[in-house]
């Protein structure tokens, strides 16, 4: 599936983004690397991925807050009793925990948790797109460094 995304370029690694941050376990690492070794500006790069990641992101906010467990299982497969924990580990950090969101494994849990406890959704967006585009920006710069070195 990744194959067919890096053929469109910018818009397939927005996709991928979006994608890899909602309902499939797609890794946009793969085409925002690719697109950089085939040589696509790298900021631009950073830029369509942290853009899709952070709206697959909201997307979660946005069905945790619909309160909606049944659609959580079904749609995003996380078990109720991973969301709970996750919602008695929040308590008290704030919606600054949406910096985390980027995190393999807990990001989208992060995320959805916060939906359900119904953050403040400007904090939770601006922070969850920061850490998403610090990370973009270390292995965007870590994959052009790497290639300079061939």
């Amino acid at each position: 599936m990744t194959e067919g995304l890096i053929e469109y370029g910018y818009w397939g690694l927005l996709l991928a983004s979006f994608l890899a941050a909602t309902i499939l376990p797609l890794g946009s690492e793969v085409v925002f690397s690719a697109l950089i070794v085939a040589g696509l500006d790298v900021w631009t790069c950073i830029l369509f991925a942290t853009i899709g990641n952070a709206l697959g992101g909201l997307t979660c906010y946005l069905i945790g807050s619909l309160g909606k467990i049944e659609w959580v299982e079904k749609y995003l497969k996380i078990k109720r009793e991973k969301i709970e924990k996750m919602q008695i580990w929040l308590q008290g950090k704030g919606a600054f925990m949406g910096f985390f969101a980027f995190v393999p494994g807990v990001g989208d849990l992060i995320i959805v948790a916060l939906g359900f406890m119904r953050s403040n959704i400007w904090i939770t967006t601006l922070s969850m797109t920061l850490g998403k585009f610090i990370r973009y920006v270390a292995l965007g710069f870590g994959t052009d460094a790497i290639i300079g070195w061939f």
